[in-house]
């Protein structure tokens, strides 16, 4: 372990929502949820004014309308999310080469590696930690300027207690935690905040009486490995006591995103499988959309009740980050497993990972709408229409809430509703007053879609 907290982690607050609230002047300081629109849609993020409400990422989007309805409920623009993770990754990579960015919104750096390596080398411990705080006040402050967003930043001589001191500074602060001090830091906190700990090894945690961290250094290494195999419970003896030696591992590129449960009794009933294979595509699809990825292959892994575990997988014709789409398919992969023992644990990948696009993001939008109205049509009808009778209409443009467009006449601006034919548009860019409010038709030829603006003037970002 380190002597100088020379790694850090660099968390961006609320980003998405902090995004579309910088190119929306009217929507600053205002409760804004991003997520998925339509009616079996989720939350991304949510403000931190909506957050006062109870609204959180990965709940369901009719649920946060019932908790905060007077917010602005948008639809992701990718394009501007990746725009301003790029300056920010740029910035961290003017301090260090080894940059390991997790997601969009969130990378550790190791500052040893980079040109202020040989002062901290050289410096004594106190030295050090204030050179480090030095450097990461400029590095916030640089990301203000760049792109008038806040970040929050932890620092430590590990990755696991800068990842701590990140959430502990939130929002908008810099916590570090001295070298030496992690036991203490560490002790108080729920089992939960260690990573790797997730519900299913919290509750075998919970029924040997262990709920802090310094209950799970005090039982030691072998009752650890007892109730949670070798690996997993010599893992986490090791966190609990603070050490961790991890290196900062420079543009690590995924090869696939997934997310896995264990059940404390063995799943038997079939419906309830393919429920919580629902749950995991959910929890999958997020993973994906705060790593700016979506994936060809859909990959199902299940372990049954003699311990014995399958995988089966199925090739998309194209990349996909579509929460139906990898549901579906990982329910067809279900079909091929025999579950009749039982199940004891579920997962859901994607691999062949490729680059999020904001035309994937309408589209899914787009899928989703025409599903929910051909379930409504069917149920109004009650039967299929007679072929002669169905009539072919034009398509109609269709207008996303948040999406950037501009009109012929008044400019920038973004999209507020629509519905019944009509579209709301507010002309305002990140560097203007709120705007105005107009209503056209769908179909006014004066309205286009266009390229998100940058948060800062071309002269700032230059």
């Amino acid at each position: 372990m380190r002597s100088v907290p020379s790694i850090i982690h660099l968390d961006m607050d609320a980003f998405f929502a902090a995004v579309e609230q910088a190119s929306k002047p009217s929507l600053r300081g205002k409760p804004v949820i991003v997520g998925g629109l339509g009616g079996r849609g989720v939350v991304s993020t949510a403000s931190y004014e909506a957050r006062k409400f109870g609204v959180h990422s990965a709940m369901p989007m009719a649920q946060a309308r019932r908790l905060c309805p007077n917010a602005a409920f948008l639809t992701g623009r990718f394009e501007a999310y990746r725009a301003n993770s790029e300056i920010v990754m740029g910035l961290l990579r003017e301090r260090s080469p080894l940059v390991e960015p997790l997601s969009l919104d969130e990378a550790f750096v190791d500052l040893e590696a980079g040109p202020y390596g040989p002062a901290l080398a050289a410096a004594t411990p106190a030295e050090g930690a204030q050179l480090v705080l030095a450097l990461a006040e400029d590095l916030r402050a640089d990301i203000v300027e760049r792109t008038g967003l806040t970040a929050s930043v932890g620092a430590a001589a590990s990755k696991l207690m800068a990842k701590i001191g990140s959430e502990q500074a939130k929002p908008d602060g810099l916590v570090l935690i001295e070298p030496g001090s992690e036991q203490a830091v560490l002790a108080p906190m729920p089992v939960r905040a260690l990573p790797g700990i997730g519900p299913a090894t919290e509750q075998a945690l919970r029924r040997a009486g262990l709920t802090s961290v310094a209950d799970l250094a005090e039982a030691g290494f072998e009752e650890l490995v007892g109730l949670l195999g070798k690996a997993h419970g010599a893992g986490v003896f090791q966190m609990a006591l603070g050490w961790d030696e991890r290196p900062v591992v420079p543009d690590r590129d995924a090869k696939s995103v997934s997310v896995e449960d264990t059940f404390e009794v063995d799943l038997a009933d079939r419906e309830r499988i393919l429920r919580e294979i629902d749950q995991l595509a959910a929890r999958c699809v997020r993973r994906l959309r705060a790593a700016g990825r979506s994936g060809r292959t859909v990959v199902l892994k299940v372990r049954r009740f003699d311990f014995s575990t399958l995988t089966r997988s199925e090739t998309l014709g194209g990349p996909t980050d579509d929460p139906a789409v990898i549901a579906a398919t990982a329910r067809r992969l279900a079909g091929q497993v025999d579950t009749t023992g039982g199940v004891r644990l579920l997962g859901v990948g994607v691999a062949q990972l490729a680059d999020y696009t904001q035309e994937d993001l309408f589209a899914q939008a787009e899928r989703e709408e025409k599903a929910e109205r051909e379930e409504e049509e069917l149920g109004e009808e009650g039967e299929e229409a007679d072929e002669a009778e169905v009539s072919v209409e034009p398509a109609v443009r269709r207008w996303w809430p948040g999406q950037d467009v501009t009109h012929r006449e008044f400019g920038p601006g973004w999209v507020q509703g629509s519905g019944v034919g009509r579209v709301t548009v507010r002309f305002e860019t990140p560097y203007s007053e709120p705007g105005r409010v107009r209503t056209f038709a769908v179909d006014d030829e004066g309205l286009s879609a266009s390229g998100a603006l940058p948060l800062r003037p071309p002269a700032v970002q230059g």
